[in-house]
């Protein structure tokens, strides 16, 4: 599978990573060139500079031809935009956007996007965190 992840941060750069070691094929994008520092010294997938909320940036990609499209930024209006620019545009048929704001993310949910929400993840791992017994694990 192909994938394309816009984003180099940690989630990104983590993503990428475990595709690949998965047996697939990632490119990432981001708008800073020091984020790709990120990223093991071992990825040998394609680092693009550029924004994936812009056309030009994800044909560099290849879209085109990609299975799979994951916005995993910081920003949940690029997130959203990007995922809908590789869907409707790309025709991409897997997408998926990570969308920080709870109520944004039921928003753009109720739209359509696949999304996932980290704050209401870590929310809920927290609370099972400190509700255990001690001692269970």
């Amino acid at each position: 599978m192909y994938v394309i992840i816009m984003g180099c941060g940690r989630l990104g750069a983590e993503l990428a990573t475990k595709l690949e070691e998965d047996g697939h094929e990632v490119s990432i994008l981001d708008i800073d060139k020091l984020a790709f520092d990120h990223l093991p010294p071992s990825f040998s997938g394609k680092k693009i500079l550029g924004d994936g909320t812009d056309q030009n940036t994800l044909r560099r990609a290849e879209a085109d031809r990609a299975d799979a499209f994951i916005a995993a930024t910081r920003g949940d209006n690029r997130n959203a935009l990007a995922a809908q620019v590789a869907r409707h545009v790309f025709q991409i048929r897997r997408v998926g956007s990570v969308i920080f704001d709870p109520i944004r993310e039921e928003v753009y949910h109720g739209l359509g996007l696949r999304t996932i929400n980290p704050t209401k993840i870590e929310a809920q791992l927290l609370r099972e965190l400190i509700e255990k017994e001690d001692g269970a694990e």
